[in-house]
């Protein structure tokens, strides 16, 4: 299969934050979301740190040995993180997720850190392709919570793994063979936190990856908007092999 994306790329402050600490990439052949943590400046600070090293690494060229070198960008971040705080000492604590994809043309890379997903919607079914990295999730896998507990639980927003800067920081990465017609979702926990898989279906299955970017985001803000959300919609369109991402973002 010979395939491109069009991606588009749209975030909101939400309706109780005062600064929007999420942060996008969609570039020529890689996609990625960063939602900040640590506080107004430097959870932004954080995540823009993390989407730049990735866009350095897009430009680079991931489409060889993709898994590594995803891996090796994610870890990059990290380290750039550790330098941001060792300039800035007042701002140790601070990190951010990310969720990240490589399309070759054929596949979908992921890697994930934190607890920003990635979605597959193919043929009007939703599959998460990411894990969280949160103390929630270690809840649902051991039995004790279902996934409708998960999204009103208190401590939903504790991760047990983010981009601080830490030594010991180990995305997940894995393949999944990519169709014509799929369509990929990231986003940031502004937007999961109040949309589950229902709601999150049908913003999905608007006709369009724009229409569908707005959506997305207009019902997040209509379920009270609690935090920053931010999404990446991308189809799965023909294409000649090796042409770069179609960007709408905006």
């Amino acid at each position: 299969m010979t395939a491109v994306l069009t991606a588009v790329a749209l975030t909101d402050r939400g309706l109780r934050r005062e600064e929007n600490e999420d942060a996008f990439h969609v570039g020529a052949h890689l996609l990625a979301v960063a939602d900040g943590m640590g506080g107004h400046v430097a959870g932004g600070l954080a995540s823009a740190t993390v989407i730049a090293e990735l866009a350095t690494a897009d430009r680079d060229g991931l489409l060889a040995d993709t898994r590594g070198r995803l891996r090796a960008a994610i870890l990059a971040a990290n380290s750039a993180i550790a330098r941001l705080v060792s300039a800035r000492p007042e701002i140790e604590g601070t990190g951010t997720t990310v969720t990240a994809v490589v399309f070759d043309g054929a596949e979908f890379v992921v890697g994930n850190v934190g607890d920003s997903r990635t979605y597959l919607f193919r043929d009007g079914t939703l599959t998460g392709l990411t894990r969280d990295d949160s103390f929630v999730q270690m809840l649902v896998d051991s039995g004790q919570i279902n996934a409708d507990d998960a999204m009103r639980h208190p401590f939903r927003s504790l991760v047990t793994q983010a981009l601080q800067g830490q030594d010991d920081v180990v995305p997940t990465i894995a393949g999944h063979p990519a169709r014509l017609g799929d369509r990929l979702l990231l986003c940031s926990d502004g937007l999961t936190d109040v949309l589950g898989p229902q709601e999150l279906t049908a913003a999905l299955s608007v006709r369009s990856a724009h229409e569908c970017a707005h959506a997305l985001v207009d019902a997040a803000l209509t379920a009270g908007g609690p935090d920053n959300v931010t999404v990446v919609v991308a189809d799965v369109q023909p294409g000649a092999a090796g042409q770069p991402m179609r960007n709408q973002s905006q």
